[in-house]
């Protein structure tokens, strides 16, 4: 380090690991949330929401309509495995509901999948 100058530049922000925003924990415990996970916010928020930390604050922010858990990472611009920690959080607290995702055991039907093949084959 020559010139007194750090490791990253200005521009990279404050560095913080992302098991100290979410306590130590490193994986949510009570739900298991998939990158296709839809979760919406309870809609009105109870007062009582005002008083969470930022971070709580820009996932409920994130999860004004029905998104999925990797769309709220992106917009409240926060690692994934933090974002389904702080969700699961918000699940247990009632802030923030889930719903059923578009899981691979339910795949599209055999028929849809012939229509798809028919269709390339065409191209």
């Amino acid at each position: 380090m020559s010139g007194g100058r750090g490791w990253f530049d200005e521009d990279a922000g404050p560095v913080v690991r992302p098991y100290a925003l979410t306590k130590g924990r490193t994986r949510a415990t009570s739900y298991e949330l998939d990158l296709i996970t839809l979760v919406v916010a309870r809609q009105p928020l109870p007062p009582n929401a005002r008083a969470l930390s930022p971070n709580y604050q820009r996932v409920l922010q994130a999860c004004g309509y029905p998104v999925s858990v990797a769309e709220v990472a992106a917009r409240a611009d926060l690692p994934l495995g933090v974002v389904k920690i702080l969700i699961s959080d918000l699940i247990e607290r009632d802030y923030v509901v889930f719903g059923p995702d578009s899981s691979p055991t339910t795949g599209p039907s055999l028929d849809m999948m012939q229509k798809v093949l028919d269709g390339i084959r065409k191209l």
